[in-house]
């Protein structure tokens, strides 16, 4: 019997239709797995078993009655960051201990009236700030993936068929997984983790500086960052509302389009959500690149860049020429300045976000002798070590003496990185390609990045320029490193042109193929 995990939502939804399979199977074969993985891999947080058999029913009495809706009966993950009414909604982070909103936020409510069907909330760095999955209170979520290392010995004859590749001078090679746990990126880690290893059909991610792009780029999946204001803030625990969106990830392009198409609209509770029309993203799959102006810059080729990951660039430059694209040489002068202004203004945001959490109204609360002490008691006790260091941060470059020097600064160098953009799509360019990260996954508990949050927060470095600009971008999987670990592309389009994203990185799934992890959990 096929897998009924291993379908595409395209896939599911066909079958769904033609009543070869139904809802409650899909959903029941998918909280199967996530009982057997999440042990494992840490993805879910909370798994809503009953109320997913709820809506899988009703979505199949709707199926037999003709009524499909574009996602009936489809089982997707919900990060934790996403307000879901009556359910575990903590931003995985002991602050919000216990925390169950009374209101459910506009994207889940938009997937709901689609006909989705909810199996749980998706673990994340805590309050989305982290590149690795390893700052929630939960513990960190695992990536699928994991190294290999290839080995040979001597066959006295060559072994046609067997495992591995045996040449015919009976040398046999094979690839053996490495024990190390992995890190799926972050801070969408659970939701990549869960459709990397079949434990949901897509799930829904933020992204502020790359929480989906570095993820979906380190697991094999396909994650896309939609224009700011392409789908609404409200019901999103906030991290740094200038910068924050919400988008999917999914196995493939065609999944991330038909996710994406429902997951945005305009929002009249969050005044940040653009009132423009939200097209059928999937009819862009399969359209033609030919004569479409591919941007390269050439200030993402950063000092220390592992080769491969040129290797890489340069293999997707090759398949949009033969696509038929044309090739551009373009200059954006102030990427060089993004990263150290990201890390100005995200904390700014946060720190001011951040201040509702004092244990008076919601979430936790540690007595103290006086209500500031109870403050005090109630935030040292509820944060985590990494966002405790960005409200730091923050609240230090908005302080008295400090705000003009810093805060002030970083909003002109995001101005100038924005207005670098701006003058490359006016030269006629419709797409900009970039590596997605500068490395593959790497080790959970990391010593080099454990004592270094710089290193860290160097994962960002292709992708916070999308984020300070408002730009969408896509990362699609591309290949993999010597170890066998996925490696990602990244696509930058224009304001609110996400369809040229979705035709464009089609071209490099078509030519790169499928990326899945061997089952090891």
């Amino acid at each position: 019997m096929t897998d009924l995990t291993r379908l595409t939502i395209a896939q599911a939804r066909q079958k769904l239709r033609a009543k070869e399979i139904t809802s409650s199977e899909l959903t029941g074969a998918y909280l199967a797995a996530i009982e057997r993985a999440n042990p494992e891999l840490n993805a879910y947080v909370v798994v809503t078993d009953e109320k997913a058999r709820a809506m899988a029913k009703a979505s199949d009495e709707r199926l037999a009655k003709g009524e499909a809706r574009a996602l009936e009966g489809i089982p997707l993950g919900i990060k934790d960051l996403f307000a879901t009414e009556g359910i575990h909604t903590q931003a995985c982070s002991y602050v919000l201990d216990g925390f169950r909103p009374r209101y459910e936020s506009t994207v889940s409510a938009n997937l709901w009236a689609d006909g989705a069907v909810m199996l749980g909330k998706l673990n994340m760095d805590e309050f989305a700030m982290g590149s690795s999955n390893e700052t929630s209170y939960y513990g960190p979520a695992i990536n699928p993936w994991r190294r290999s290392r290839a080995t040979t010995s001597v066959m006295p004859t060559t072994h046609a068929g067997e495992a591995g590749f045996v040449s015919a001078g009976g040398v046999k090679t094979e690839r053996q997984l490495d024990n190390q746990r992995l890190v799926p990126g972050g801070s969408s880690g659970g939701s990549a983790t869960a459709v990397s290893a079949w434990l949901c059909a897509a799930a829904t991610a933020t992204d502020t500086g790359g929480s989906i792009r570095q993820p979906a780029a380190l697991t094999g999946t396909v994650g896309i960052k939609p224009t700011y204001g392409r789908c609404s803030r409200w019901g999103i625990v906030a991290f740094a509302s200038s910068l924050d969106q919400a988008g999917p990830i999914a196995r493939d392009v065609r999944d991330a389009a038909i996710m994406l198409k429902s997951m945005a609209s305009v929002d009249p509770k969050d005044t940040t959500s653009v009132d423009r029309p939200v097209p059928d993203y999937e009819l862009a799959i399969g359209r033609s690149i030919k004569g479409m102006r591919i941007g390269i810059p050439r200030e993402y080729r950063v000092e220390g860049m592992p080769e491969e990951i040129e290797a890489l660039w340069q293999q997707g430059i090759a398949w949009m020429k033969d696509a038929g694209a044309e090739i551009v040489d373009i200059s954006l002068p102030h990427t060089k300045y993004a990263l150290p202004a990201y890390y100005i203004v995200a904390p700014a945001e946060a720190s001011s976000n951040l201040a509702r959490y004092d244990g008076v109204r919601y979430g936790l609360r540690v007595p103290g002798k006086d209500i500031i002490d109870m403050y005090e008691k109630t935030r040292a006790a509820g944060f985590g070590r990494e966002v405790k260091r960005r409200i730091m941060i923050g609240t230090y470059v908005l302080s008295a003496g400090y705000y003009d020097a810093y805060y002030l600064q970083a909003q002109k160098v995001r101005n100038l990185i924005k207005r670098d953009f701006e003058i490359v799509f006016a030269d006629g360019i419709d797409a900009i390609l970039t590596p997605a990260t500068p490395s593959a996954a790497f080790g959970i508990a990391d010593e080099d990045m454990a004592n270094d949050p710089v290193k860290m927060y160097l994962n960002d470095v292709f992708t916070v320029t999308v984020n300070m600009a408002g730009l969408p971008g896509i990362a699609v999987p591309a290949g993999v490193d010597q170890k066998g670990l996925p490696l990602g592309l990244q696509l930058i389009g224009r304001p609110f042109d996400e369809e040229t994203l979705f035709r464009a990185g089609a071209v490099i799934e078509q030519a790169a193929g499928r990326f899945e992890p061997e089952r090891w959990w």
